[in-house]
């Protein structure tokens, strides 16, 4: 009999945990099924900043799962609060690189969006330009949007990415993720982004304030070992890996950091919670 002491929430990545794309991994419905049934407070939270809060809930709707907003947490989400703790009020414009799901949250925030091209001139008093570049998944990338970015950074704005993954996990195989738009403007410009998201601790410490639980009582599911493990045990938090997405048994033994348990994916976990809470 397996059996995990002393939790009381769960931190869960979406890709590669949850789905492949838009394919449900199997065993998704009877997962969340579980974690209703023993009441265990959960918050999914992803570095892939594209889709909204709403968009995400209504793909587990689609998927026959119901969650609530307050059970999701996105790293565009995490980006706009932390900059909306940290930016002065006079410095909210931002060019960004995204989708919906960050531009979104950035405008609830107070952000003002600047477009293509508006950029700082030495011969205008008029500000134009943006105060801060942000960088997320956006699957309408195009080259007019890297050069806005670029102008902007080397007039001395801000830049700042939701999180540095370099792939995504799809259906079809994994495609590029963010990382790679990174280092593209970072090669461009010379410039290092700052990252929110896995596995910097912050995404992390925002569920843990949602759930209410402490460090010692939470628990990280994710599929990818530099990001979702290394982000908890940056945040000091146990964590499981499965391997249904990006991580491998085999890059197990080439990181100098583990996560606490390794899972086969959620079917395997939801008969540990099952185990520990209902037997």
């Amino acid at each position: 009999m397996r059996k995990i002491d002393n939790i009381s929430g769960l931190i869960i990545d979406m890709d590669g945990v949850l789905w492949h794309g838009n394919e449900p991994i199997q065993g998704l419905v009877a997962f969340f099924e579980t974690l209703r049934e023993i009441d265990l407070p959960f918050v999914l939270a992803t570095n892939n900043a594209s889709l909204t809060q709403q968009q995400y809930i209504d793909k587990l709707a689609k998927m026959n799962v119901v969650v609530t907003a307050q059970e999701i947490l996105t790293s565009s989400m995490a980006t706009a609060s932390y900059l909306d703790a940290h930016q002065p009020k006079n410095k909210r414009r931002v060019f960004v690189i995204g989708e919906a799901g960050l531009q979104e949250p950035l405008i609830e925030h107070g952000f003002t969006l600047t477009g293509l091209y508006e950029v700082n001139q030495e011969d205008q008093s008029d500000t134009v330009g943006a105060d801060i570049v942000i960088s997320g998944l956006d699957r309408q990338l195009t080259w007019d949007k890297l050069a806005t970015a670029t102008l902007n950074i080397n007039q001395g704005a801000g830049f700042y990415a939701t999180n540095l993954d370099t792939t995504l996990p799809t259906e079809l195989g994994d495609v590029m993720g963010n990382g790679g738009t990174i280092a593209a403007l970072e090669a461009a410009t010379g410039v290092r982004a700052v990252s929110i998201g896995k596995p910097e601790p912050i995404l992390y410490h925002q569920a843990l304030s949602t759930l209410g639980t402490t460090l010692e009582q939470t628990i990280a599911i994710g599929d990818r070992l530099n990001t979702d493990i290394l982000g908890a045990v940056n945040a000091g938090i146990r964590s499981i890996l499965v391997l249904t997405g990006i991580s491998t048994l085999k890059e197990l033994q080439k990181v100098d950091y583990q996560p606490t348990w390794v899972m086969q994916d959620i079917e395997e976990i939801t008969e540990v919670l099952r185990e520990t809470f209902l037997v």
